[in-house]
């Protein structure tokens, strides 16, 4: 069964400023800030890179959290506006994520095969068919 759903959005540098812009909108704390520095390769990533935001969350009314990260060209990504966003799935078992992830990426490209990740969950995205970004994701149980 899934345990929720969001929009992820990417951003060209500036997801932190974006993220204080919502949060003075929406009110609220942020969840869960995490920059590239701080991440296990955050040193070798280039100096201009390190700051900015591998992820950031923001619990909104009604359950919505939003969700978001920058996408430095260092990583070999270029953002253009319309490959700006996914969708997030996030489910309650890793046979449910495993489900969902083979089912929508039927016909599709994926991008980060799932996997067990430093950041404690079992994750995955790709581009289906329809050319939709999802992100599909179960938090590990000793990180929950």
């Amino acid at each position: 069964m899934m345990k929720y759903a969001s929009v992820y959005l990417n951003f060209n540098g500036n997801a932190e400023e974006a993220f204080v812009f919502y949060k003075s909108v929406f009110g609220g704390d942020f969840s869960f800030v995490m920059r590239f520095k701080d991440t296990p390769d955050g040193a070798k990533m280039p100096e201009a890179d390190r700051d900015k935001i591998m992820h950031i969350a923001l619990p909104i009314p009604n359950g919505f959290t939003l969700m978001a990260s920058d996408v430095p060209e260092s990583f070999g990504q270029k953002l253009i506006f319309g490959n700006n966003f996914y969708v997030y799935l996030e489910t309650e078992s890793r046979a449910e994520a495993d489900r969902i992830f083979g089912a929508l990426s039927a016909g599709g490209k994926v991008e980060m095969p799932l996997e067990n990740t430093f950041w404690g969950a079992y994750y995955g995205s790709f581009t289906d068919k329809f050319g939709v970004q999802w992100m599909v994701s179960y938090t590990l149980p000793e990180k929950k």
